[in-house]
């Protein structure tokens, strides 16, 4: 069956660096688009970046997060990462990894990793 398994999240103080991974099983991994969206307290969750299929030439960022930010796939590993530095309170969230619909077959959804940003 299809798993996303997150992990690399925690506290973190402003300005710290933090790497979160999400490994995946269960289908063709390097077939499909993939995506970190988050979601803060009273917030609706929110596209952080995505990354194409295949060697993941293409990628995308939310403008908070640019510059800032770095997704990125390992296909031998079937695992995707989000490099986060310069991390903001802002930031604070759970982070959860998504695997994108694809020639009809429906996305699907981690867990979530919970990432607090604070002193």
């Amino acid at each position: 069956q299809v798993q996303l398994v997150e992990s690399g999240g925690g506290l973190v103080q402003p300005g710290g660096s933090m790497r979160l991974s999400c490994a995946a099983s269960g289908f063709g991994f390097r077939n499909y688009d993939m995506s970190w969206y988050r979601q803060a307290p009273g917030m609706e969750r929110e596209l952080v970046a995505s990354i194409s299929s295949g060697r993941g030439y293409n990628t995308n960022y939310a403008d908070s997060v640019k510059g800032r930010f770095t997704i990125s796939r390992d296909n031998a590993k079937t695992t995707v990462y989000l490099q986060m530095n310069n991390l903001k309170s802002e930031d604070t969230a759970v982070y959860y990894c998504k695997r994108e619909s694809w020639k009809g077959i429906v996305g699907y959804w981690g867990q979530g990793t919970r990432v607090t940003v604070s002193l």
